[in-house]
């Protein structure tokens, strides 16, 4: 993905937390981030390269296209993140391949609730608020909780006829003032539960009503002549206000919905779907459904929600959807809600849907301007070379034969002006000894094309050679035996002065060195030159290791390959314990590569 075609996704970008893919030409996601703002972050990725790494550039220049989600809060995109990372297992991320799960609030179902951190949810009718990201915000949470509402953290059963009984006696919590000692009856259930109302509007962010509890209890006191417990609870009403964060997380009470939403265009309309498993978004997905008839939105929602459900493996017994829809599932619910957090969940699937409705817009513009562009391009190529067709297809050749070995070549493949990654080759020179670039070129060539015409592959329009009127002259030697000369328009350009030279034509074409025609050349020869070299360092390299290693009698090519798979090195071979060297290569060869470092180095 160029810098020009993110410019031209820029506009449309939304300045809002979420989660975003890079996907290559094939649909595969190459690499999963999460944003506080999504616009800022992406716009990083297309700045100045030379401060990047070379891990970032390789996966923007792979990049076919940018998928995007936007959710409520940073915690909801860390946490989505999470989940697609774990499920595609892109090849660009490191982080979070593991199954690590988030923590919980816990507000456990049972006389005397506790309020305790978990990591695991049981379906026991208890209330479960989070998953946290934060553990410095979840810490607050529950230091504040403390503070003000001192609860039970033992986990006796406390039923009224135990507690009745007098089976229970206080202990220490109860003599520090962290709880309130409900064990012996010294605090009622009615005081009790109506703290764990409290810590349910704290944890659902209704900070509103957890204040208009303190301040109802103060005027009680006040009105009693209990000044001192009123004085107390102004305290905690103080410490409560300093505290202002808010859960931004869905309850656990939604538990697991499966939401939609559509929009529509002139052909196509677009479904929205946001899979929550445990109040957490785990996938989001938007599917484009071609309009065949005049079909409104149920029947196509209609259509698309089994398929969806299907496709994601849904089992959800509640779908929430912004009208009334008809599926075949039995027992399965259908919601239209007006308010509260499954409202939310619903407005957030709709603007997820617009926006991409805008990305889809703005991608079928570009996609008009790229062509317009390439169109324009490709016909200056062919009225600039003299060509007969369009050159959709192009093909250059380089040769890289350092210091006389390992001498290789490459063919690098151009389509519509850029490079089609997928179709680069290198080839190993196999009858050549030698720096010999006309014999090389002339094999290379032979084989490149005798093997596309034998499996009936497309041919290129033209074919581009790194090298003067002697490497050309060697190529069309080759073709002619094909007998593809007449067939192909073939250039060669030299570097010096960047002349374009035509088979039989002593004087060559100089090209404006501002023109369209002469970049993309130059592009092409500067790729073919680039793929050649790093081909070859790895050549030279291989068979400079594999050689060292391969003069010890008994060691094969496997296994000195497999030694410097482990060892990465012919050094860290020689430092290695023999148990180690033992242990990959079996202790027969471990004995014999000891013995000769040991006899190699004693000679030295």
């Amino acid at each position: 993905m160029t810098t020009e075609d993110y410019k031209n996704l820029a506009p449309i970008l939304p300045k809002e937390p979420g989660v975003y893919r890079f996907i290559d030409e094939s649909g595969t996601i190459l690499y999963v981030g999460k944003a506080k703002v999504l616009k800022n972050r992406l716009a990083s990725y297309f700045g100045s390269q030379k401060d990047k790494r070379n891990k970032v550039r390789t996966l923007v220049k792979n990049a076919q296209r940018i998928e995007y989600t936007i959710v409520e809060t940073e915690q909801d995109a860390l946490l989505l993140e999470n989940t697609l990372i774990k499920k595609y297992q892109p090849r660009y991320n490191v982080m979070l391949r593991d199954d690590k799960s988030y923590n919980y609030i816990c507000i456990k179902n049972e006389r005397f609730p506790r309020v305790f951190i978990t990591r695991k949810i049981e379906r026991d009718d208890s209330y479960y608020f989070g998953p946290y990201t934060s553990k410095a915000r979840l810490k607050i949470i529950l230091d504040l909780i403390k503070s003000l509402f001192p609860l039970r953290t033992c986990s006796l059963f406390l039923s009224e006829e135990n507690i009745n009984k007098g089976k229970f006696k206080v202990c220490l919590e109860y003599h520090i003032k962290n709880c309130k000692g409900p064990c012996e009856n010294f605090e009622s259930e009615e005081e009790y539960n109506e703290k764990i109302d409290q810590i349910k509007n704290i944890l659902k962010g209704k900070l509103g009503a957890v204040k208009r509890h303190f301040k109802q209890k103060m005027q009680y006191y006040a009105e009693q002549m209990a000044f001192e417990q009123a004085h107390l609870l102004k305290e905690k009403l103080t410490a409560f206000e300093g505290y202002q964060s808010k859960s931004q997380v869905v309850a656990m009470s939604i538990e697991d919905v499966d939401v939609f939403s559509i929009a529509k265009d002139e052909k196509y309309a677009y479904v929205n779907y946001l899979k929550v498993i445990e109040g957490s978004i785990v996938n989001a997905y938007t599917q484009q459904v071609i309009q065949h008839l005049d079909e409104d939105e149920r029947e196509l929602l209609e259509y698309v929600i089994p398929q969806l459900r299907e496709r994601f493996n849904s089992i959800a017994p509640e779908i929430v959807a912004p009208f009334e829809v008809s599926v075949a599932e039995a027992n399965v619910v259908i919601t239209i809600p007006q308010r509260g957090d499954k409202r939310t969940l619903l407005e957030l699937s709709e603007k997820n849907v617009q926006y991409f409705l805008q990305q889809k817009k703005q991608q079928d513009l570009n996609k008009i301007k790229k062509q317009t562009s390439v169109e324009r391009i490709l016909t200056t190529m062919k009225q600039d070379l003299q060509m007969e067709e369009i050159p959709i297809h192009i093909e250059c050749f380089d040769n890289s034969n350092l210091q006389g070995t390992n001498p290789v070549s490459s063919c690098v493949v151009f389509k519509n002006a850029k490079p089609s990654n997928k179709d680069y080759r290198h080839y190993n020179v196999k009858t050549v000894d030698g720096p010999n670039d006309f014999a090389s070129m002339e094999e290379v060539i032979y084989r490149r094309y005798k093997r596309q015409l034998s499996e009936g592959r497309d041919l290129p329009q033209l074919i581009v050679i790194d090298g003067g009127k002697g490497q050309l002259g060697a190529a069309m030697k080759s073709l002619k035996m094909l007998d593809l000369d007449k067939k192909i328009t073939v250039i060669g350009i030299a570097k010096r002065l960047e002349e374009i030279f035509f088979p039989d034509d002593p004087i060559p074409l100089y090209i404006d060195k501002k023109s369209e025609t002469l970049k993309v050349i130059q592009h092409a020869r500067n790729e073919a030159h680039r793929f050649a070299i790093t081909f070859h360092r790895d050549q030279r390299s291989r068979n400079f290791l594999g050689t060292e290693l391969t003069n010890i009698p008994g060691i094969g090519e496997k296994t000195a390959e497999k030694l410097l798979q482990y060892f990465g090195s012919v050094l860290s071979i020689k430092e290695a314990k023999l148990e180690e060297l033992a242990e990959i290569a079996g202790t027969n060869v471990a004995n014999k590569l000891k013995q000769w470092f040991e006899e190699n180095q004693s000679s030295n």
